[in-house]
């Protein structure tokens, strides 16, 4: 058994726990039960609730959920409604989120499908790399849809090592050196005398 404090208290029996915990008005938990013999725990069971919950609020903070937002067009669409659709997928985009851009043909807008197909041609272009394509234009009965993701965020590269420092300690002046002594000029080498050859006794 374990305290409020987490002194390990050793072995004990189900009734001498509990008896341990309301002296000190807490709760006996068992933390651990497959363990032989099982492990419990003394402490506030309704603080650890909050807590507990606490910490998982805190986490969703944190996490982001991608939704994906759609932006409706229309074949006719002039430039300022584009560009202010534009600027919405770019909003949207920056928040983290895809982006559903749609065009819904009415009617005999049916025969002019090319000039959707442009429109979301021309908004691929303009974001460039500020958006990935994920699923290019695709006709899906009278509706044509581009889906679009948030580029991915690359990790800063390693600023390569700078030789620098070598450089400026090559580049340091050096101590000045003592002249070196004057060397004397080599005498010409005499020629060795010739010695005469050495008569060889006759034999005997």
């Amino acid at each position: 058994m374990i305290d409020d404090e987490g002194n390990q208290l050793g072995i004990m029996t189900p009734f001498d726990a509990l008896k341990v915990a309301r002296e000190k008005t807490l709760d006996l938990v068992e933390v651990s039960p497959t363990a032989q013999p099982p492990v419990c725990r003394i402490m506030d069971y309704g603080k650890y609730l909050y807590q507990q919950e606490k910490r998982e609020r805190e986490a969703k903070k944190h996490q982001h959920q991608i939704v994906v937002k759609e932006v409706k067009f229309r074949i006719n669409v002039d430039d300022h409604d584009y560009d202010t659709k534009k600027n919405h997928v770019l909003r949207f985009l920056g928040e983290g989120d895809k982006v559903k851009a749609t065009i819904f043909f009415r009617g005999r807008e049916m025969t002019r499908q090319s000039l959707g197909r442009g429109i979301l041609d021309r908004l691929i272009q303009d974001l460039g790399d500020k958006a990935i394509v994920e699923f290019r234009p695709r006709q899906e009965g009278n509706t044509l849809h581009l889906i679009l993701a948030p580029p991915k965020v690359q990790a800063p590269a390693k600023p390569p090592k700078s030789d620098a420092p070598k450089a400026e300690k090559s580049a340091a002046p050096r101590p000045p050196q003592a002249a070196p002594a004057p060397v004397a000029p080599a005498q010409p080498a005499s020629k060795p005398e010739k010695s005469e050859p050495t008569p060889t006794p006759p034999a005997q």
